[in-house]
């Protein structure tokens, strides 16, 4: 089939990989699945590359189904030809297939069409044909008042009509003016007059030119959604290094246009320069500005997905009971206590802060707290008045050192979203929509994956201009993200939630549903094959979620591991040849060591199976994510006014774009490492060094109050240089933009507040 050959070089994977993974996704199997338990099938495709496959096979699908309703109109019209329909089976893009089909497309009637029906058609082809007739002359022959050509103007108007019509719909000069401007348009951004005050977030915009091809996705971003607010102008031009008119040319030399001195040339020039200007040039723009969107749409989702994973893959801390608290000042900080599986205990509101300052009072409670359900660890949000908290428990700590316990800041980011959900207020109908806040930021420290997977991922706002995307291109990249993760850490059979085991491969909302149920009717999951018995979950949904769900506490030892029940057979062979029990062969690392996968491989499971068996025997359940660990926000450090620079800190980071990362350092703004601070090396992409989640350590290099900015460094043993030694060390880009913005102003960079601090403004980035 000619789409898989496509895909199939386009992942660099055989035709007979592609196949095969076709038809398990044709059949209903879902990413995760395939992935781990279809490696013989797939040639041991990963999941990137099955996600890829799995939207490249959408929308080479659509763009067949498009040919076969393009080829029906054409031919329905009695016009498709040989070379018409080779051209047409060839077309690779949507683009290309309605550069084709552009001529046949029915619309409204037009000049050229007005033009036809007058008899004007045989005018335009004379003169384009043969350039040295007389367009006058010519012309008069045509005048004719009963079909409304009054003159030879008249006449010659409806020509330029026609031949305007056939040249801008002629797909392979459009093609070509296409690919010409990509390679060498600039986009040019100016400030629409009278808007410079209320633009003046986009002011890096109000004169700025890039290549169109080379900008970047957030500055892109950043330039549409200045026109979106009725702030800039964007417009597609060419350098004037090409010379004027080169656009023109083209459309000229295409039709072998050219001023050779004969009667018609003159009026055929000016035909191409008014197809260009009238008819391609809108069109091209309009294209061209959609391919750019579209590409900055593409990385934009891309950011935003590697940031999500990164957040639900944190280190859970694991089953231990904890103290959710949800700072705030004049309404208190809300209380929540969990135990070690989640479950809510007890709530309270205290007021340590202004207005009431009851501090010891708040002391008393939370040790209180502390003590009856023996908590381990304290979960501050990381929102207004959270360093404030987090100065109370650290007195909760000095007051009562045999507690014990550990505080952490979390993102609190979702959790507002959560508590106001309908899914929050059927597991706590009668709590305070604050306290429910409470209640996330506690769980989020337990599991960050069971917890985030209830908050939609867009409101967890790790991206970068997340808002200005197709929202249908953004939830299914993110639904993806999430699916990936949850299927990849594996799931509790008997303790997930129904939104965490709705991500599971296979289930989705309504069978998790049934599960949950199920299990609160029938008790605790015995073992996987019980799960045949939930009602309307049927032997497809088994084979795609059951090796993904755990019983941990079973009949079945093997259930608690990653072994798919079909492949079940496999280890009882082991089993039977080894003369180890399957319980005291799981998690013996010397037995496994000695056995050999290939004495286990047959026509069912192969060899990659069959290692992958004896990996989770070995470790079984085992979870991917990290070891958990959290950051020493600095003492005394609670406001960007308790910045110095050169001051040592430590942070986590909040989020990672292309131009660098932001960094939580307690201060309730966030501080941007730009990529040229990363590291001491050139660095490309700053994930490549860090990623959202990571603590870090940073070193203050500049702090603007007024605009809430914070510049930091990785570079922990460069000296801080003068901001102007900073500048040197950004792009190309932005130290041309300062330059420009400095000839226009007296100001210099360290009076407008730094270099690096300035990247974020430069970005476009509002924080």
């Amino acid at each position: 089939m000619l789409i898989n050959k496509i895909i199939s070089v386009e992942i660099n994977a055989s035709i007979k990989q592609v196949d095969a993974t076709v038809n398990l996704l044709d059949e209903g199997s879902t990413v995760p699945f395939i992935a781990r338990y279809r490696k013989e099938a797939t040639g041991g495709l990963d999941d990137t590359q099955l996600r890829f496959l799995d939207n490249r096979l959408r929308y080479l699908r659509e763009l067949e189904e498009r040919k076969t309703s393009v080829v029906h109109s054409i031919t329905e019209q009695g016009k498709m030809t040989e070379a018409l329909t080779q051209s047409i089976a060839q077309a690779d893009t949507k683009a290309r297939l309605e550069d084709l089909y552009l001529p046949f497309k029915k619309k409204r009637r037009t000049k050229a069409q007005i033009a036809r029906e007058a008899g004007l058609q045989a005018l335009a082809d004379k003169l384009l044909g043969q350039p040295q007739t007389v367009p006058e002359n010519e012309a008069a022959s045509f005048v004719d008042e009963e079909k409304g050509i009054a003159d030879t103007k008249a006449a010659l108007d409806g020509a330029k009509q026609i031949l305007m019509e056939e040249f801008s719909e002629d797909a392979e000069l459009t093609g070509s003016l296409r690919e010409y401007l990509w390679e060498n348009g600039l986009l040019v951004s100016k400030v629409i007059e009278g808007k410079e005050a209320e633009g003046s977030k986009f002011s890096d915009y109000f004169d700025f030119s890039e290549a169109i091809k080379k900008i970047p996705s957030h500055r892109a971003l950043a330039l549409f959604r200045g026109r979106n607010e009725d702030i800039l102008r964007l417009s597609l031009e060419l350098p004037e290094s090409l010379g004027e008119g080169v656009c023109e040319k083209r459309v000229a030399g295409y039709f072998a246009i050219t001023d050779q001195g004969r009667p018609a040339d003159q009026w055929l020039l000016e035909v191409a320069s008014w197809t260009w200007r009238i008819k391609i040039s809108l069109r091209l723009d309009v294209d061209l500005m959609g391919r750019v969107r579209e590409s900055a749409e593409e990385e934009a989702i891309r950011v935003f997905g590697e940031n999500l994973r990164d957040l639900l893959l944190a280190a859970p801390a694991g089953p231990l009971a904890v103290i959710g608290l949800d700072p705030g000042i004049r309404t208190g900080v809300k209380v929540t206590a969990l135990d070690q599986t989640g479950k809510l205990l007890e709530t309270a509101t205290i007021y340590p802060h202004e207005p009431r300052r009851q501090w010891d009072e708040s002391i008393a409670l939370l040790a209180a707290m502390v003590k009856r359900h023996g908590v381990k660890l304290i979960s501050i949000g990381n929102g207004t008045a959270s360093r404030e908290t987090d100065k109370l428990v650290g007195d909760l700590g000095k007051r009562h050192p045999e507690l014990k316990f550990s505080s952490i800041i979390v993102s609190e980011a979702g959790a507002s979203v959560y508590s106001a959900s309908a899914l929050a207020a059927k597991e706590f109908p009668e709590l305070d929509v604050s306290l429910r806040g409470a209640v996330s930021i506690a769980r989020r420290l337990q599991d960050p994956l069971a917890e985030l997977v209830k908050i939609d991922p867009k409101s967890i706002g790790v991206g970068q201009y997340q808002h200005d995307v197709s929202e249908l291109k953004l939830e299914r990249a993110l639904d993806g993200v999430v699916e990936d993760c949850v299927n990849g850490v594996g799931v509790d059979l008997n303790t997930a939630s129904a939104p965490l085991l709705a991500r599971v491969a296979g289930l989705g909302e309504n069978l998790a549903e049934n599960i949950v149920v199920f299990r609160e009717t029938n008790g605790a999951f015995k073992n996987r094959k019980t799960l045949k018995d939930v009602p309307r979950l049927g032997p497809k949904a088994f084979e795609q979620a059951a090796g993904f769900l755990r019983v941990n506490d079973g009949d079945n030892p093997i259930d608690r591991s990653a072994v798919h029940p079909e492949a079940y057979p496999v280890v009882k062979k082991i089993v039977k040849d080894t003369g180890i029990k399957v319980d005291e062969l799981l998690g013996n690392a010397q037995a496994i060591a000695g056995i050999n996968p290939e004495n286990f491989v047959d026509e069912k499971f192969g060899l990659p199976t069959v290692k992958d068996i004896l990996k989770e025997l070995e470790k079984p359940g085992r979870d991917p994510r990290p070891e958990f660990k959290t950051a020493s926000f600095k003492e005394n450090v609670n406001t960007m006014a308790d910045l110095e620079v050169g001051m040592l800190l430590e942070g986590v980071v909040s989020n990672v774009v292309n131009f660098g990362a932001f960094v939580d350092i307690g201060v309730h703004q966030d501080g941007l490492v730009h990529i040229s601070q990363l590291a001491d090396k050139f660095v490309d992409d700053p994930r490549k060094i860090v990623k959202a989640g990571d603590v870090v350590k940073v070193k203050v290099v500049e702090v603007d109050i007024g605009r809430k900015r914070i510049a930091l460094t990785m570079k922990l043993k460069e000296k801080i240089r003068q901001n102007t030694d900073v500048q040197e060390k950004t792009s190309k880009v932005q130290q041309n933009r300062v330059k420009k913005e400095n000839n226009k102003s007296k100001n210099n960079i360290g009076e407008n507040g730094g270099a690096l601090a300035d990247a974020l403004n430069k970005a476009g980035i509002k924080r």
